[in-house]
């Protein structure tokens, strides 16, 4: 079933971040945007949100149909208001990953923490900043 690059990330937003405020659920959304942009990730929403084991709801072996109305209407306007204006940015465009404050993935010690909004932090890779 092809989806709509809308879909792909409302999915993305709604699975990844619908217990956050707006602008923790627009952040994950400009993440997904970031990517899409980025030369080593695929050009192209849906391709950005399926790419093997990037984003863990793609692949945890649950349903991907979300059942909660409202915070799935909420993704869906996060997502559209997000497409529809690239000027007003919460994260700079170099900004790529991020995780829930709850856990420590292996490879956060390998990026450069950009900031916090709500339960998740925002990493740029130590590079694009002139890190090594």
């Amino acid at each position: 079933m092809l989806m709509s690059a809308s879909v792909c990330l409302a999915l993305n937003v709604y699975f990844e971040a619908r217990n956050q405020n707006l602008d923790g659920q627009i952040a994950v959304a400009e993440v997904t945007l970031n990517r899409v942009a980025d030369s080593k990730f695929p050009d192209d929403i849906c391709s950005v949100v399926w790419d093997k084991a990037q984003f863990s709801w793609t692949h945890d072996g649950k349903s991907d149909r979300p059942r909660d109305k409202q915070a799935w209407t909420t993704a869906q306007a996060v997502a559209e208001y997000t497409l529809q204006d690239e000027e007003n940015t919460l994260l700079r465009d170099d900004v790529l990953f991020y995780h829930a404050t709850y856990c420590k993935p292996w490879w956060s010690k390998d990026f450069h923490v950009a900031g916090r909004i709500g339960s998740h932090i925002f990493y740029t890779r130590r590079n694009t900043l002139g890190n090594s």
